[in-house]
């Protein structure tokens, strides 16, 4: 089983997403935030359930999808992943995960 680590600059993300959609509903932002992390809970049993970032070659970076947003995380082996960030699907990713 493998463990995950969230880095401080996704669990921000994660917050942010939060309070964003809480300024409309706080109910909504819950159900956000909670599939969001139910989603990432899969990666203990199936650390490369997401689909590879290919547009980074020196490190095994991929990605799950929940609703309009992606989940980006590092396979730093079986035993370990890092969540890196949570992004808008809208986002250019790619200039957060350098």
């Amino acid at each position: 089983m493998a463990e995950i680590v969230w880095t401080r600059e996704a669990a921000r993300w994660l917050e942010n997403i939060h309070d964003h959609i809480a300024a409309d509903s706080p109910w909504a932002a819950h159900g956000v935030v909670e599939g969001i992390y139910n989603k990432i809970q899969l990666l203990h049993n199936h650390p490369r359930l997401g689909q590879r970032f290919e547009r980074i070659i020196d490190r095994e970076v991929r990605e799950i999808l929940y609703g309009h947003y992606r989940i980006a995380y590092l396979v730093k082996s079986e035993d370990r992943v890092e969540i890196l960030g949570i992004f808008h699907g809208a986002m250019e990713i790619e200039r957060y995960l350098k």
